[in-house]
């Protein structure tokens, strides 16, 4: 049985689909669940044990909008350990890496936990462009995407991408036992995705730059916990800096495929809203 936590959300769905596709046993748990599904949540400890129960792999997503998930995590992590949990997959980002605090400590605590692990480390998702989040908003309804990322340059990766590593990483006979930076093809600027946007959609699309203390204050106005709108608001100066400036083999060399374009993502995505417009 592998439990998929998030097992709703953008790539925990088509982790939990591919799964079962594939004829794994599959348990999908979130907050709010589908029906057949499981009740989890990452703050209410006494929707674990039914999730766990009989669990051998586990694909975690961690808690969202929540800047240091350690203290969260990590008791669910040690119970599902004494639970039997042989493998885990965590979804953390390119932007984290190990480290003795926040997410980067649950990467690094996860190969003492458990005998098999793997940490996804993906780029930005090309998804933020095309469905409900912020971005993907503001250039349906004003035209513009806005960020404080400068000329910067991040390599946009496709969750369903992300989705068939986590698939290989929860599944393959051989444990990877590593950490695996996820990127698209090619590494775009924010003037370069907005162009992308306007020759798909045929819609005008602008790339407005800020600075970190305006894109803040716009993430707290969508909703956005202060602690973590100002953390998502440094991670776009860092990409300003050049952090995500870079592209990896890692789909290619764990699936056998090469990772999709953002041009060829958003072609299928906006086909329709092209053709309306």
């Amino acid at each position: 049985m592998i439990l998929v936590i998030g097992g709703t959300g953008t790539t925990g769905r088509i982790v939990a689909a591919t799964l079962a596709e594939r004829g794994h046993p599959t348990r999908i748990a979130s907050r709010r669940p589908s029906p057949g599904g499981f009740r989890f949540d990452w703050y209410d400890p006494a929707t674990h044990p039914e999730a766990l129960g009989g669990v051998r792999a586990i694909y975690a997503i961690p808690p969202v909008g929540e800047v240091d998930p350690a203290p969260i995590m990590l008791p669910f992590l040690d119970r599902a350990r004494s639970a039997g949990v042989r493998r885990v997959v965590l979804l953390s980002s390119s932007a984290i890496g190990p480290a003795e605090h926040g997410l980067g400590l649950v990467h690094a605590r996860l190969g003492e936990l458990f005998p098999e692990w793997a940490v996804l480390r993906p780029s930005w998702f090309m998804e933020n462009f095309v469905s409900e989040q912020p971005h993907a908003v503001s250039a349906r309804d004003h035209g513009e995407i806005v960020s404080a990322t400068g000329a910067g340059r991040v390599g946009f990766v496709d969750p369903a991408d992300i989705a068939e590593v986590a698939v290989r990483a929860l599944t393959d006979p051989t444990s990877h036992n590593i950490d695996h930076v996820i990127t698209g093809p090619e590494a775009l600027s924010y003037d370069e995705i907005a162009a992308v946007l306007s020759e798909v959609s045929g819609r005008s699309v602008k790339h407005r730059a800020v600075d970190a203390a305006e894109l803040a204050a716009r993430h707290s106005a969508n909703g956005v916990p202060p602690d973590f709108a100002h953390f998502l608001a440094s991670l776009d100066t860092e990409i300003g800096a050049g952090a995500e400036d870079r592209t990896t083999s890692t789909v290619a060399d764990v699936t056998g495929r090469p990772p999709r374009s953002f041009r060829d993502f958003c072609r299928d995505r906006l086909r329709g809203d092209s053709a309306s417009a």
